[in-house]
């Protein structure tokens, strides 16, 4: 495994040997449980962020030994560039960094949103990469020390497949963003998109330890994470629809992105989205009643477990009482924080969520699922890769604020850069786009709802970068025009 430090490294496409096979596919054990389920309201987002923020502060109070960190192979190009850090997609191929941990220790007083006022501190390397092994105490971060978020020496070092598969397709997202003056040195084509048994070390959990989740582990309980990474066999191959493709073959694979977004009500792009290689979708993902407008078509579904549950929760009068199924179907986790890993071990557990973040939720994870659930076909995404896209496509400016730990993309952006990581040609559909206005918040909706912008997203910047895309051929992005309106 190697560590990026150098923008300009993100056209690298070196190809190593190939991981070998792994064993059978690996299936979750028996029902043990069935209890009832019940009907519970639903709480407010605010609220729920908030207490995931307090939960993951409470974990992992014991004692932590005596560690030696091992030194990870430095990379011999030549020191790190500066880290990203406006908002402005327009200027994010102006990456900046400065040294060390930038943010200041928050004061007890501080209650408002305010910009961080920031000192530059002794650099720290990463403790993955340090020259020398060296053996301390070492002291457990946590986010309510600091005012905002904080930046590391090391915030641009991502884990990289270097055994990454090439595309052979000559209009791909990877060979045009090679070629594109704002993408070439920050679109990494070999990042790490997994996480898995094999890229789960003590190295590495020193230094994801200093990024917040769903960008680290920052306060997370070593143990809880350790049991329920370690449960998933390794990803013999990160580019896994190229690697689907016989060898030599030249086909462009196209996939569609199926937001949620009311703009899609009354579009009757169904066959349209049905007509990829590929369709994604995520959450609340209703379909019937609406095949003419998002299709019927699945092959890969989004999830973080709030969005699951909660889809559940609201959705399951209109159909929506589990996740898509298939035995084609993969299934993307956004690990968001402790209540996702608390989801993972209830899974494998195949007990309830008592007793966890999302003890309202009164179903056994394995049930969403169906019961029937194989391990090779659900996918962590790393927390490397969910940084890398919120460094690179989409900081906020909120990261600057008291309110930087709630703050993190939508699920629905997550997924489509995922998809642009994973296929050639990618359209999205049912995105933020210029004039959402005029469109109810979700097409499933059955009266019109305002979209609300809530603190912990930044829809504004997702449209701009989503339109950006679209504008230099790097996406499709539907739109409608003005004069075109929704029923509801």
């Amino acid at each position: 495994r190697q560590f990026i430090r150098k923008n300009d490294d993100a056209s690298a496409q070196e190809i190593l040997q190939k991981a070998e096979p792994q064993g059978p596919l690996m299936t979750l054990p028996p029902r043990v449980h069935n209890k009832e389920t019940t009907s519970v309201s639903s709480k407010d987002l605010k609220k729920q962020e908030r207490e995931a923020v307090q939960g993951e502060q409470g974990e992992g109070k014991e004692k932590r030994k005596l560690e030696t960190i091992r030194p990870a192979p430095e990379n011999p190009q030549s020191k790190a560039e500066p880290a990203a850090k406006t908002p402005v997609p327009e200027h994010l191929d102006k990456l900046s960094r400065a040294p060390g941990a930038l943010s200041t220790r928050k004061t007890p007083m501080a209650t408002e949103a305010v910009p961080a006022k920031k000192k530059v501190v002794q650099p720290t390397k990463s403790p993955a990469s340090s020259p020398h092994p060296t053996t301390r105490r070492r002291q457990r971060l946590k986010a309510s020390e600091f005012m905002s978020e904080p930046r590391w020496d090391f915030e641009e070092e991502y884990s990289l497949d270097m055994s990454s598969l090439p595309t052979n397709c000559s209009a791909s997202v990877k060979i045009k963003a090679s070629k594109s003056p704002w993408l070439q040195n920050i679109f990494l084509p070999n990042i790490t998109l997994f996480l898995d048994s094999g890229r789960f070390t003590q190295s590495e959990w020193n230094r994801l330890e200093h990024f917040a989740p769903p960008f680290g582990f920052m306060e997370l309980n070593q143990s809880l994470v350790q049991k329920v990474v370690t449960r998933f066999p390794p990803v013999r191959q990160q580019q896994l629809l190229l690697a689907s493709l016989p060898t030599g073959y030249s086909k462009c694979i196209t996939c569609a992105v199926v937001g949620n977004g009311g703009i899609l009500n009354d579009s009757r792009v169904g066959r349209e989205i049905d007509s990829h290689d590929y369709v994604f979708r995520l959450s609340g993902a209703v379909i019937k009643g609406y095949e003419q407008d998002v299709g019927t078509r699945t092959s890969f579904y989004g999830f973080t477990a709030f969005s699951l549950t909660q889809s559940i929760l609201i959705l399951g009068r209109r159909g929506f009482q589990h996740v898509p199924l298939g035995k084609d179907v993969r299934y993307l986790h956004f690990l968001e924080g402790t209540r996702d890993y608390e989801w993972l071990e209830a899974m494998f557990l195949n007990q309830t969520l008592a007793k966890t973040h999302l003890s309202w939720f009164r179903h056994r994870p394995q049930e969403a699922f169906r019961d029937a659930l194989d391990l090779d076909r659900y996918l962590l995404l790393h927390p490397d890769f969910l940084r890398y896209m919120k460094n690179r496509f989409l900081r906020s400016k909120t990261l600057d604020t008291a309110h930087w730990r709630i703050y993190r993309p939508t699920t629905g952006a997550l997924l489509l850069l995922t998809a642009l990581h994973l296929c050639d040609k990618v359209s999205a559909y049912g995105f933020i786009t210029e004039g959402h206005e005029r469109f109810s918040d979700h097409y499933y909706d059955t009266s019109w709802k305002r979209l609300i912008f809530y603190i912990n997203h930044d829809f504004r910047l997702e449209r701009t970068v989503w339109k950006r895309l679209h504008d230099e051929g790097i996406i499709w992005l539907y739109q409608r025009p003005q004069s075109d309106k929704t029923k509801n």
